[in-house]
């Protein structure tokens, strides 16, 4: 049976290079990609370091230590969704935005071709 924390660094070690691979291949953007690489490093951080994982879930008084490994999995992905939440309200506002003045124009093109004929 493979341990949990074993499976953790190799998750987190692909995780890093499907990162790095998508980034290199233009499909992930920069300011994007620095936050997958952070929660990759995190996560192979915290993996590695089984007494610190140990310790702080005996702090936090959670019984089975490598379940602080899927808290801090869970707690990432509330955030990121978070964030693209924020990033999709930017951007429907800016489509209607634009959407708007299109229309504008597209309607002050008419009238002066109206005034033309």
């Amino acid at each position: 049976m493979m341990n949990v924390y074993i499976l953790s660094v190799m998750f987190s070690i692909v995780f890093l290079v499907m990162i790095i691979e998508l980034v290199r291949r233009r499909r992930l953007k920069e300011q994007y990609s620095l936050l997958w690489i952070l929660m990759g490093f995190t996560l192979l951080i915290i993996s590695v370091n089984v007494q610190g994982v140990e310790r702080l879930a005996s702090f936090l008084q959670i019984e089975y230590a490598p379940a602080l490994l899927f808290l801090f999995g869970l707690l990432f992905c509330f955030v990121l969704i978070l964030h693209l939440t924020l990033v999709i309200t930017k951007l429907s506002a800016q489509v209607l935005r634009l959407t708007q003045e299109i229309a504008i124009m597209k309607g002050e093109k008419a009238s002066h071709n109206e005034h033309i004929h």
